[in-house]
Parts: structure tokens; sequence; C-alpha cells
């Protein structure tokens, strides 16, 4: 016997400032029999380089979402009505050890998914996909990922650490992990440390689109080439907040003139209907430098458009509304 799933609040019932503190005002998950989807926060900020503050985005992200409504017109979908969608809360992390913190948010991860439950994560900084990837891999294999961000997050190390927030994708390719074949990421920008960050990156695996080739090909033309790469492969999506220009997303650690557009961002995102999503995450929103909640309102939206991809059946890309 099957049930309907249980929804968010309703708003005309209780206002929208009111109610539960959960993302979209959605049941927790000890409120439901089991969840297809799980919104998970991972407060944790230990691996950041410059400006900390992204322990608190969880809260701030859940707060911005309390305007998300039950139906998505863009991808046609009522994502809350077509799956079991819960707040499974957040992982309690250890900010002071961020080996420690590493392993228990795999470990949480891994639990939260045993049951084929997949996982929407709201960082914490970036440091968080290295957890969240390894977990994935152990029910799919490598997994292909497509990475936006102003950053590569390729470096090797910073002040002789391996595990900080510019480092969890060439952890994963040496881990093995991550489907080298399938590796793109999506708005990068800004001065880097030398020619080699490029080389090196490109050595790992990774295609490159920048924010400019997003400017000067179109959303069309991207998504076009990223579905090639991924192909039917098993996929992660890992959505740096400062992958958006600053005037979309200041509230950030690490910004970068000249990024993507929201609006780029949520078109590109839904340009992947119809493939085999697996997990995805939202990081690096530091609600302290925000204005207006412009970030966290941002992130919230990135958040509910993985949750809707992941309530789309497999029958390949939307059709072009006329």
């Amino acid at each position: 016997m099957t049930t309907e799933p249980r929804g968010p609040v309703d708003s005309s019932r209780v206002p929208r400032y009111a109610g539960p503190a959960t993302f979209a005002r959605l049941p927790r998950l000890d409120e439901v029999p089991r969840a297809d989807i799980a919104v998970v926060g991972v407060p944790f900020d230990t691996g950041v380089s410059y400006r900390p503050g992204a322990r608190f985005a969880p809260a701030a992200v859940r707060e911005a979402s309390r305007l998300l409504r039950p139906y998505h017109p863009a991808l046609d979908v009522s994502p809350f009505a077509s799956a079991q969608v819960a707040d499974a809360g957040d992982i309690p992390v250890n900010p002071f050890d961020i080996n420690e913190a590493i392993e228990t948010v795999e470990h949480e991860a891994s639990r939260l998914q045993a049951d084929g439950t997949k996982l929407v994560t709201i960082g914490g900084d970036h440091t968080i996909a290295l957890p969240l990837l390894r977990a994935v891999a152990k029910r799919h294999g490598p997994v292909a990922v497509l990475h936006f961000d102003a950053h590569l997050d390729t470096w090797d190390t910073y002040f002789g650490a391996e595990y900080t927030h510019g480092t969890p994708f060439r952890r994963a390719v040496e881990e093995g992990i991550v489907d080298t074949e399938a590796l793109s990421h999506v708005g990068t920008r800004g001065p880097l440390y030398g020619k080699r960050d490029l080389e090196e990156d490109r050595r790992l695996g990774f295609g490159i689109v920048t924010s400019s080739d997003v400017l000067r090909r179109g959303v069309d033309e991207t998504v076009d080439a990223l579905r090639q790469r991924i192909g039917d492969r098993p996929l992660y999506v890992s959505v740096d907040i400062d992958v958006l220009d600053p005037a979309h997303a200041p509230g950030t650690g690490t910004p970068e003139a000249g990024g993507m557009t929201s609006r780029e961002l949520l078109e590109i995102l839904r340009g992947l209907a119809g493939l085999n999503l697996v997990g995805g995450d939202v990081v690096e929103v530091a609600p302290a430098y925000d204005h207006a909640d412009i970030t966290s309102v941002a992130a919230s939206h990135v958040a509910y458009d993985l949750i809707s991809l992941f309530t789309l059946d497999s029958a390949g890309p939307r059709e072009e509304q006329t």
C-alpha cells in the first residue's frame, strides 16, 4: 500500500513567515515513514581560505526557502507531490578537525542514502563535496561531476593541508570516485596562480566552460555540450554559489567579478532534465556578507531545482515551450 507524499505546510493556512523552519517548510525526516529525497545541512566552514561564515548557511537558506511554492512551471513538475521530500536536519561536524568532519559527513551521508534516498545538501564550504562524492560512489561507482564554480577547486594543498575547500575535486580524482571521462567545470573565471593550474586541471580530466563561454555561446549551446559529455552516466551536481556574479550572490567567501546570472544558472540546471542525477549540493553561502538575502534566495532556488530534477523521469530533456 502506498501513501501520498506529505508536502509543505499550507501557506493559505499558516503564513510563510510562520511555521517550521525546515527547507520549504517540508516535514522533518522523522515525521515521515521514509523519504525519496532528503535535504540535509552541513554547517561547516573550517576549510575556507578567505572569508568564513558558511557554517551559518543551512539556517539562512532554509529561511529563504519559505517563499518556494509547490509547482515548478519551467519543468512542469510538482516535486513535493511527485516524491516524498523531507528535511533531514543538519549533520553535526567537528569544527576543529577537518579530517574528523570529512569522516562524519561521509558516514552520515551514506546512512541517509542507505535505503535509496537521494540527497540535496546545503553547505557549508566546498570541502564537503569530497565526502559526499565518496558516499555517492559507494552506491553508484565513479560518477560524472558537473561543478558550477568561479574556481577550479583542483589545487593540491593550502599551507600543506590536503583537505580544504579548494582541493576536493583533485582528491576525488585521486581516489577514483569520479568518472574522469565526464568531469566539467562551469562558470570559472578570475585570476589563477599560473597557467599550470589549467594544465593540471586538464590532466585530471576536467573540461571547462567559463562564465565568458556561457555569455558568448548561450545557455542552449552550453547545455548541449554538457549533456553530450555526461551521457547516461550517474551524475553529481555541485554548485558553489560564487559561480554567480557578486551582484547576484554577494554573500559568499571568495567572490569574483564577471560571473553568471542566477537566471543563467537555473536555466542550465533545468537543461539537465532527464539525466541520471544521483546527488547534488549547493555550498559557500556566507550569510554575514549577504544583502537582503539575495544569496540565500538564489541558493534556495538552486536546491529547489535540484529537487525538481530528481523527481522527473528519465525519458529525456523537456520539450521547449512555445
